[in-house]
C-alpha cells in the first residue's frame, strides 16, 4: 500500500518557507505534529498511517530542517519564533485552532505554543519532552538529570557539535537514534535515510543545534516571573505519553504536573520504549492518540 502523505509547502507571514507532510481529509480536525532532534516530518509516519482516515494530519519540517528554509543566527530560533511558525502554518491551513502533538524539542514547542498561544490549540499531546516549569525544576536540584542533559551544554560549543555531526555522513545519528533506543528494530537504515536527508542542507544541523543555543541558557537562567508565559496553566485538555526508559531524560521529570493544568490532564507510560517513542511502540502509541482524539470526531465542525 503507498504511503498517504503528500508534500506541501507553505510561505509563512514572517517569511519563511516550510515544507510539509500531509495526508488524511482536509475538512477533518486538524492534527499538527512537531518532530524533535535530530529528525524530521518522518518520525510521525506511524502516527499518520494510522491517523489519515479521520484527521487532517499535518508533519511540518521543522525551522532549519530539510527543505524549510533555515534562516542564519541563533536568534532565528528563539521559542518565539518556533511557535509563531506554529501559528502562522496553522492559519495557512485556513484553520482557526489545531490539536498540536509534538516530541522531544517539538514537544518543547507544543508546551510553549499551549501557553503562549492557548487559542490554537484545541488539545495538546507531548511525548518524552518534559513541561518547561518542571525541567528548570529538575536541572536545578536533581545531579542525575543534570549529567543526563550534558549535551545541551556541549551544543552551546561553536562549530564543534556541528563537526562531529557531520563525520561519516552523520553517522551520530544511527548510535543517537537506533544505539538509545530500547526496541533496537524500530529504525531500518531506509528511515535513517529520511533522517539523514534532513540535513543535507549545509545550514541546517546549525540550525537544529541553534535550538539549543537559543532557549537552553535563557529557559534556566530565567526567574520565576519573567517568563509570564511560563507561569499559566494550560487549559487544553493534555495528554502525556512518556516511554520510561528514556536515556537522557528521566520519568521523575513527569511528576508534580497536575498544578501545571486548568484543563484535563493525563500520562500515559510506556515501560518498554525508550526516548523514541511513538517510533518505538507506535501501536501503543496509536491507541492512545485514537482515544485521546477520536471525541474532536463526534463535535460538530
Amino acid at each position: 500500500m503507498a504511503d498517504p502523505w503528500r508534500f506541501e509547502k507553505y510561505r509563512l507571514p514572517s517569511g519563511l518557507n516550510m515544507r510539509v507532510a500531509r495526508c488524511g481529509p482536509t475538512n477533518a480536525p486538524l492534527v499538527v505534529m512537531l518532530h524533535g532532534f535530530p529528525e524530521c516530518w518522518y518520525s510521525w509516519r506511524h502516527q499518520m498511517r494510522a491517523l489519515s482516515d479521520s484527521f487532517d494530519c499535518v508533519a511540518p519540517e521543522m525551522r532549519g530542517y530539510g527543505e524549510t528554509d533555515a534562516p542564519r543566527g541563533k536568534a532565528n530560533y528563539t521559542l518565539d519564533k518556533l511557535v509563531g511558525d506554529v501559528a502562522d502554518l496553522t492559519a495557512a491551513l485556513g484553520r482557526e485552532r489545531a490539536v498540536v502533538i509534538g516530541h522531544d524539542w517539538g514537544g518543547g514547542v507544543a508546551w510553549a505554543t499551549a501557553l503562549m498561544r492557548p487559542e490554537i490549540v484545541e488539545r495538546l499531546v507531548v511525548m518524552n519532552c518534559p513541561h518547561p516549569t518542571r525541567f528548570r525544576e529538575e536541572l536545578r536540584r536533581n545531579p542525575r538529570q543534570m549529567l543526563r542533559s550534558w549535551y545541551m551544554l556541549f551544543f552551546q560549543l561553536p562549530a564543534l557539535p556541528e563537526a562531529l555531526f557531520r563525520v561519516r555522513d552523520f553517522a551520530i545519528l544511527d548510535r543517537s537514534m537506533r544505539d538509545n533506543a530500547v526496541q533496537k528494530d524500530a529504525f531500518s537504515g531506509a528511515d535513517m535515510e529520511y533522517f539523514r536527508a534532513a540535513f543535507r542542507n549545509r545550514y541546517s544541523i546549525t540550525a537544529a543545534i541553534n535550538y539549543y543555543r537559543a532557549n537552553v541558557r535563557a529557559g534556566f537562567k530565567a526567574r520565576l516571573g519573567e517568563n509570564d508565559w511560563v507561569a499559566r496553566k494550560i487549559d487544553a485538555p493534555t495528554l502525556v505519553i512518556w516511554g520510561e526508559q528514556d536515556f537522557a531524560l528521566g520519568r521523575e521529570l513527569t511528576y508534580g504536573m497536575e498544578p501545571l493544568f486548568s484543563g484535563s490532564f493525563a500520562i500515559k507510560y510506556i515501560a518498554d520504549a525508550g526516548h523514541w517513542v511513538q517510533q518505538e511502540k507506535p501501536a501503543i502509541v496509536n491507541q492512545c492518540l485514537d482515544g485521546f482524539l477520536r471525541p474532536l470526531l463526534e463535535q460538530p465542525r
